[in-house]
């Protein structure tokens, strides 16, 4: 018997990156790109190493090459980190899991390190597929604490949770990560929206290697921590792009949804030292005439598009900065 669980991409449409500072985010899962594991039974636990796992290279150029495409990391570490992470759950939860091997491989088709939550998508895939194996429910709202202490506590990266929600419920979500409700219940407020609620919207990336969000994200932490007063208002109002974009989608206010798609990556600018090739796709975008924000922490950008003749600009003009555009597919 093959397990075979998907995890799919995931951009994030406003309130990014407020998230991980107990504010609120609307988030899509983005379906044209996904992660699939496979488990089945065996005689010993096993993790089958991919392509992109390996230390042999056929020459500098073309060790240089994997690292820009796939980065510095595969995907093994997490698929351990997931496991050691759902064990830890089930005698948490003294749930008596059966003594069987399997063995598990990764497969990914999401573009790494710009922005689109390639890694996550590995360890939900693999928690739906142990989930299955071992005939284990872990309730919906819980999983993305899990996915995420996985990346937190065993791999050291920092993150949010707005990423592990989205791709635990997939489709089109609105959070609020109040931090007396999260203190209170364990986890955030989840609704699902509707998608055929959502405008056009087009995604474009960067086919370079980009840097990891852990990295980009340390710094605002701490002066928040601090209490430092611009970063502390400054989130607060990005939280607030996200409230006021599910009034302006169940209400179908185009206008306003185009308009705080920009607030939301303005005000980011105001806390986030933006590199000079993320701004670049920015203003490429909006001469275009359509809205751009990031999905993420940089290396892609999502916004809002008027008509197929605005896509097909954004198209030509994205190409000339090494970004590929796509509409996401959402349903």
């Amino acid at each position: 018997m093959i397990i075979e669980s998907r995890a799919y991409a995931r951009a994030g449409l406003m309130g990014n990156p407020s998230d991980g500072f107990f504010g609120k985010t609307i988030s899509i899962s983005v379906r044209n790109f996904g992660a699939s594991v496979k488990l089945y039974p065996s005689p010993e636990l096993h993790i089958e190493p991919q392509p992109q796992d390996t230390n042999v290279f056929r020459s500098i150029f073309h060790l240089r090459d994997a690292v820009s495409t796939l980065g510095y990391h595969g995907g093994v570490p997490l698929l351990k980190a997931a496991i050691k992470k759902f064990l830890e759950y089930c005698e948490r939860e003294q749930i008596k899991l059966p003594n069987k091997n399997f063995s598990i491989r990764y497969a990914t088709s999401i573009p790494r390190q710009v922005g689109l939550s390639g890694s996550s998508a590995i360890i939900v895939a693999a928690f739906r597929a142990l989930m299955r194996f071992y005939d284990v429910e872990i309730p919906l709202p819980t999983l993305p604490n899990l996915v995420l202490a996985t990346e937190t506590e065993e791999l050291g990266i920092a993150a949010g949770l707005q990423d592990r929600v989205i791709q635990c419920y997939e489709g089109c979500v609105y959070m609020d990560f109040d931090r007396a409700l999260m203190e209170r219940q364990g986890h955030g407020f989840y609704e699902s929206l509707d998608p055929r609620l959502l405008p056009k919207l087009y995604i474009a990336y960067k086919t370079e290697l980009g840097k990891q969000s852990g990295k980009i994200h340390n710094d605002v932490r701490s002066r928040w921590l601090q209490g430092e007063e611009l970063v502390v208002n400054t989130l607060h109002h990005i939280a607030d792009v996200a409230c006021q974009g599910r009034e302006a989608l169940l209400q179908q206010d185009l206008e306003a949804l185009n308009s705080l798609v920009n607030r939301n990556f303005d005000l980011r600018c105001q806390i986030y030292n933006i590199s000079e090739s993320n701004m670049a796709l920015i203003r490429a975008a909006r001469a275009c005439g359509a809205s751009a924000s990031f999905t993420g922490s940089g290396g892609s950008i999502i916004g809002i598009y008027r008509d197929d003749a605005m896509l097909n600009r954004l198209f030509i003009e994205l190409k000339k900065l090494n970004a590929r555009v796509i509409k996401p597919y959402v349903i």
